[in-house]
């Protein structure tokens, strides 16, 4: 099993997990300093694996989404010039349409871990999906990295694929073992994942092809 690879026994209470959308404000509590460290839930991976003939690797020409004429433009933080050179984690840091889940991923101490995998593909859900679950319930997960760590590695897959490689695999396994398979539908723009519709899909960073979504991908609910 690889190392990116979660047990599934260690999951079982957090799979279960359910995140109900409630209204809320964007504004959340980034995390708590008490948080365990995430080597005993998601280690670094043991190797890179490809998705097909271009290993998942994109260009700033191949990214595509609503949403891609909010990020910066030339080299200013959060572009896709600025981004593309950058681990996953620290690229995300600097993407307007990702603090909450950056504050999301600090809480449950995975930055280091993230920016360590060889090769990983990542559907990162945008702010206003975390908004929906509104303030008190996002302050409450990022209080529990027990419980948030299975949610975050529901959303990354231990291999990297491009958006084509997505569509020709049509379900795809994340680190999340426990929390059951991730279902890929449609294609470019029509794409979804588990539902989830791509607002900027196939952006480049040095380890990572990242996927911003519209929802929260819930562990369980797509078995």
């Amino acid at each position: 099993m690889s190392k990116l690879r979660i047990a599934g026994i260690g999951l079982t209470a957090a799979a279960a997990l359910t995140l109900t959308a409630c209204s809320g404000s964007d504004t959340a509590s980034s995390g708590s300093s008490s948080a365990p460290a995430p080597s005993s839930s998601m280690a670094a991976p043991s190797s890179s694996a490809d998705s097909g003939a271009s290993n998942g690797m994109t260009t700033n020409a191949d990214v595509f989404g609503p949403a891609c004429s909010q990020l910066p433009q030339g080299s200013a933080p959060g572009s896709l010039d600025s981004m593309g050179p950058q681990p996953v984690a620290s690229a995300a840091s600097t993407n307007p349409l990702l603090t909450k889940l950056v504050a999301a991923v600090k809480a449950t101490n995975l930055v280091d871990t993230l920016n360590s995998a060889p090769a990983i593909t990542v559907f990162a859900p945008a702010d206003p999906a975390f908004a929906a679950l509104g303030d008190a319930k996002f302050a409450e997960l990022a209080g529990k990295p027990a419980e948030l760590s299975p949610i975050l590695q529901y959303h990354v897959v231990g291999k990297r694929y491009d958006a084509k490689g997505l569509a020709a695999a049509g379900t795809l396994e994340s680190l999340n073992t426990a929390g059951g398979p991730l279902k890929i539908e449609g294609s470019g723009e029509n794409m979804t994942v588990n539902g989830a519709k791509i607002l900027c899909g196939n952006i480049p960073t040095k380890n990572a092809t990242v996927f911003v979504i519209d929802k929260v991908l819930t562990p369980g609910t797509n078995k």
